[in-house]
């Protein structure tokens, strides 16, 4: 639950870093793939980097919402850095600890501003975990994000849990 602005920013550093990670760990060729019927690993990752913009504005912080449409993973990395970063200059500039009990409607329901903002953490772990399977499909070496991935422990001569 994010009950202070500090718990926002301390939360949001760390999937930030976790979103970058994912995306630098991706090559142009592989944001073509997806499951059948299902996004691109391309148009996950512009869904996430969208978001970023998007649903801060439905909360009225002051920021431009962007459409993206990024075709390389440097597009990527360096855009959802930008976005990720000019909200936390927001929320600090024009919020304090008593605008997350305010409520904003969203998707038809009031939602107060500090599940907004918990939603948003979590719809990007939620895309990433999406992402770590087309990538696994692309032959990608999938990083740690919470732990280690197969491939880590492997790495470690460890012999991970099927």
């Amino acid at each position: 639950m994010i009950r202070t602005i500090h718990d926002f920013l301390d939360r949001w550093k760390e999937e930030t870093e976790a979103t970058l990670k994912i995306f630098k760990s991706l090559t142009d060729e592989s944001l073509q793939v997806a499951i059948p019927g299902g996004r691109t690993l391309g148009r996950l990752a512009n869904h996430i980097t969208e978001t970023v913009t998007e649903l801060p504005g439905k909360l009225g912080l002051p920021i431009e919402e962007v459409h993206a449409g990024y075709s390389t993973v440097q597009e990527l990395v360096t855009n959802y850095k930008k976005y990720a970063d000019q909200l936390v200059g927001v929320i600090i500039s024009n919020w304090d600890d008593s605008d997350l009990t305010d409520e904003n409607n969203l998707y038809g329901d009031p939602w107060k501003n500090g599940f907004s903002l918990w939603i948003l953490l979590i719809h990007q772990a939620h895309h990433r975990a999406q992402m770590t399977v087309l990538m696994r499909m692309a032959g990608l070496t999938v990083p740690g994000v919470y732990g280690p991935t197969r491939e880590e422990w492997e790495a470690w001569g460890e012999v991970p849990l099927p």
